[in-house]
């Protein structure tokens, strides 16, 4: 089979990464793709939103699936312009995605098949949010409605960062065009990410995993893309674990099915594990970005042989295996992420990772050496026995790798040790 990825992240690096172990698989291309990837793929010079040059290119080069790996495209519509022109295509039609692309629509579909989630109000006045800011106190969370690569949440501590992330958000569009914005109860927890294979109401979840947002250790500072990542958690019960699919992924499903926007693809569920059972977070309608290089990690099912299921009404007959080991992966950042930062920074130290695979969030080739070009550049991953073991050989690696001004943390996966 000849596979086209869409995307130049960790993420989809992962994904050709998995692909690539298919005897099935005979070559792979990915749009635009990245340094790293270009070492697994055939890069090709096309954007995520140039539809039409993507849907030339799979029928010129007889492409036998495209799997769409970000966010905008699929909330573009890219599943459903593909779909028209008869090209195999991996991923939730606009209609579903809005899951994702809009908070205000997720909210309000929770809200209505009673599915666990935080108390919220929506607002697209300024003025009126603010005076529910104001009334609600701190801590509280604000989340821009649309799309913000992963960053358009503040968790305000005051009155006074609230302020300023509505200002940000609904006067300054720091985050996009759109204004509308959702006010959340904080809650309080353990996160939990769990990502699943989904047709309509058929779903088949993966192991959960837990990211760390903020850029900074012990959760400090403000939200990122995600830091890293470890899976599974031996921390949580299972009989927690089987709640929130029970109660919150499988009703969400079935709730989009009842509104005429059956999802199928990859439904990620943000989760937070409070006092009174998990709640809903969010949800996003892909792969998650750095959850998938930990969970593609233990997989040991044929990914290929999953993705022609979900999309040819077999979920449901496919037997999914996964590793019994663990799995950590540690983000190394841009300096001045994730705020603004420098590209084209050389990397070195490569070809000194001995025990983890380096899947690329960021990076580009230059004057043959690879460089940096993106917040978030490398996921280090490694896999162990156990959490501390796969701990241990990702920071090890992390170590052997060198750019000016890279940061990142030194406490992924510790809360499952603790």
């Amino acid at each position: 089979m000849r596979i086209l990825v869409i995307g130049r992240g960790g993420r989809e690096h992962a994904i050709i990464w998995a692909l690539k172990k298919s005897a099935r698989v005979a070559k792979v291309y990915c749009a635009p793709g990245n340094a790293g990837i270009a070492q697994l793929a055939e890069c090709v010079p096309i954007k995520e939103s140039e539809f039409d040059k993507i849907a030339q290119y799979a029928l010129d080069y007889a492409i036998d699936l495209v799997v769409v790996g970000p966010e905008d495209p699929l909330a573009d519509g890219i599943v459903d312009y593909l779909e028209e022109r008869n090209i195999p295509v991996f991923g939730p039609r606009k209609s579903a995605a809005i899951i994702e692309g809009s908070k205000v629509f997720t909210k309000q579909l929770l809200k209505k098949y009673g599915i666990p989630t935080a108390t919220y109000e929506s607002f697209d006045d300024y003025e009126a949010a603010l005076a529910y800011v104001r009334k609600q106190g701190a801590p509280i969370v604000i989340k821009a409605d649309g799309l913000a690569a992963g960053k358009g949440v503040v968790v305000a501590q005051t009155i006074g960062e609230a302020e300023r992330a509505l200002e940000d958000i609904m006067v300054k569009h720091v985050f996009g065009e759109g204004s509308s914005v959702v006010v959340e109860e904080f809650l309080q927890g353990q996160e939990m990410s769990i990502l699943s294979f989904v047709d309509g109401s058929v779903v088949r979840p993966m192991l959960p995993s837990q990211d760390h947002k903020q850029i900074f250790d012990d959760d400090k500072g403000p939200n990122t893309g995600g830091m890293g990542t470890y899976c599974p958690l031996p921390h949580i019960p299972q009989s927690v674990i089987d709640e929130a699919i029970e109660t919150i992924i499988r009703p969400t499903a079935e709730a989009m099915v009842k509104e005429g926007r059956p999802f199928r693809g990859v439904l990620f569920a943000g989760l937070m594990i409070t006092e009174s059972g998990p709640k809903t977070i969010e949800f996003n309608a892909r792969f998650g970005d750095p959850e998938t290089q930990v969970v593609l990690s233990l997989l040991e099912t044929d990914l290929i042989d999953i993705f022609l299921a979900t999309i040819n009404g077999r979920l449901q007959d496919m037997d999914i295996r996964w590793s019994g080991d663990s799995a950590v992966c540690v983000v190394l950042a841009s300096g001045g992420y994730p705020g603004s930062y420098p590209k084209g920074v050389p990397i070195s130290g490569l070809d000194e990772v001995q025990q983890s695979v380096v899947f690329h969030a960021g990076t580009a080739e230059k004057d043959g050496g690879i460089v940096t070009d993106g917040g978030r550049v490398l996921g280090v991953t490694a896999k162990g026995a156990n959490i501390e073991e796969a701990r241990a050989k990702a920071y090890a690696d992390v170590e052997r790798i060198r750019f000016d001004g890279a940061q990142y943390r030194k406490d992924i996966a510790l809360k499952a040790l603790r």
